[in-house]
């Protein structure tokens, strides 16, 4: 059983209150009550899939009531192990026979607070970011020019363009435009950085662009298709459920660095329909990507907090799927028309 410790800060006042959204939610285990000033200090242990409903109805009964919200404060941290174990409550038939397809897939996750901050997080444009889509490029341009595809694997890894994309569908499900600008730059910074240093490098080296590796990266079909969306689904879900292995195979099979740097190069040595073609690789897995995970955060159930949020978020949900398809079907379109063209 996954659990999380919620330290929850609130004035004294708040107890009775505090106590009784506690009781719908076992088994909360309260391990520390402290006073301090007129100040409560609990520490209960909760299980993983229920945080979000417990953090849900304390935020939403204490955070904006004025007299409390600067008092009031709330630190997750995930829990390795507790002795005594801890063990999950028995459920009752009727209550399991209640509980629909739906609600499991919903709180079979970490928590919104926790979700956000680690995506957040992996999608900032920062030095570290920057540097990262440097070496990663580089190793990829290196491996696809010396045909060794244990280097581009190790480009494939690295995958700093995972992060902001998986923060673009998370800022459609949360109706949230400031983690879509957040996301918006390290994308762009994030594809235009390699596409120009692979495009420096194609042309100063004139490599030999009929290795397996970078011609594997200038065709498309259906297969690359439905691959890109499936693990454009586990990658989304790698991050909900907080399974970090699972992305290293993610990272191999929807590789976006490989076929971007494979197009620069391309574009540097002069290969301009092959650069087309590998460019259509990479879009491939970029729309799929985000189209995938906008639907499999909606599918989990991740929304705000309050109904004007709820309402915004899912036009921005609405309008996130409405745009991905339209790319899809039109880069489908493309990929066929140009299979037509080269007959």
């Amino acid at each position: 059983m996954t659990l999380r410790l919620v330290e929850i800060f609130l004035p004294f006042e708040t107890e009775a209150k505090l106590f009784e959204i506690l009781s719908e939610f076992p088994p909360a285990t309260l391990i520390q009550k402290e006073n301090e000033e007129g100040q409560l200090h609990l520490k209960v242990l909760v299980e993983s899939d229920r945080t979000e409903g417990l953090l849900d109805q304390i935020e939403a009964a204490f955070y904006h009531h004025h007299e409390y919200r600067d008092k009031f404060h709330i630190l997750i941290t995930p829990v390795q192990a507790t002795i005594p174990r801890i063990q999950p409550p028995e459920q009752d038939a009727e209550s399991a026979e209640q509980e629909t397809v739906k609600d499991k897939i919903k709180y079979a996750r970490v928590n919104r607070e926790e979700l956000y901050a680690g995506i957040h997080e992996a999608s900032k444009l920062t030095g570290v970011f920057i540097l990262m889509v440097v070496f990663s490029s580089i190793v990829a341009a290196i491996g696809l020019m010396r045909n060794n595809t244990a280097v581009v694997i190790g480009a494939m890894v690295i995958a700093p363009l995972l992060g902001p994309n998986v923060a673009l569908s998370l800022a459609s499900a949360l109706g949230d435009m400031e983690l879509a600008k957040v996301a918006k730059r390290a994308n762009i910074a994030g594809i235009l950085i390699p596409f120009l240093l692979a495009a420096l490098i194609g042309y100063i080296f004139k490599c030999d662009c009929s290795c397996s590796e970078i011609m594997s990266r200038t065709t498309v079909n259906e297969s690359d298709i439905i691959l890109a969306l499936i693990t454009g689904c586990i990658a989304t879900l790698s991050f909900t459920m907080a399974m970090a292995g699972t992305l290293i195979g993610v990272m191999v099979a929807v590789a976006l660095m490989p076929p971007l740097v494979a197009s620069g190069i391309l574009l540097g040595s002069g290969q301009f329909r092959l650069a087309v073609a590998a460019g259509l690789l990479f879009l491939t897995n970029l729309i799929c990507v985000n189209l995938a995970g906008v639907v499999t955060f909606l599918l989990q159930g991740v929304q705000p907090l309050w109904w004007w949020e709820k309402e915004k978020a899912k036009i921005a949900n609405r309008r996130a799927i409405i745009i991905w398809t339209i790319c899809l079907i039109l880069l489908i379109l493309t990929i066929t028309s140009s299979r037509w063209w080269n007959k």
